[in-house]
């Protein structure tokens, strides 16, 4: 693992982002694995929020897929969201989130295509298309 990894780990640890996603493991009733560069990959979330097919608190990806579903560029886009948390010194990255959908929302219709936190993380890593601002679309 390398450096950085091990940093983020551990500074995700003490800004409560990995304990808050631990606890939704264990409420969720999903089965965790050790993943790669630090992070804990956790299968069958059973809570339906949020709708996402994968996220990440902390170092924590949880999805509600069967073990084995996430792709590597999957799990190679949430590990860029742990970093996010990182910088954003954990739990603050949770109503930012928020806004950046918001935002997102109000630039093309669409909650991920301008989320600042999806774009940095690379949408098509993440599955997620890219659309235009609605300002730049042409009417048929």
């Amino acid at each position: 693992m390398r450096r950085l990894h091990r940093v983020r780990r551990t500074l995700n640890y003490l800004n409560l982002s990995t304990p808050l996603g631990l606890l939704l493991v264990r409420l969720g009733g999903a089965r965790r694995r050790a993943g790669p560069d630090g992070l804990i990959l956790a299968y069958g979330y059973r809570i339906p929020f949020p709708v996402a097919g994968a996220f990440t608190v902390g170092n924590v990806v949880l999805t509600r897929s069967q073990e084995g579903s996430l792709t590597e560029s999957l799990v190679r886009h949430e590990g860029r969201h742990a970093s996010q948390y990182m910088f954003c010194a954990g739990l603050p990255m949770l109503p930012l989130y928020v806004v950046a959908v918001v935002v997102s929302v109000l630039v093309c219709g669409d909650p991920s295509s301008w989320n600042v936190f999806e774009r940095l993380a690379n949408l098509e890593d993440g599955n997620y298309i890219r659309k235009s601002p609605w300002w730049f679309r042409t009417r048929f």
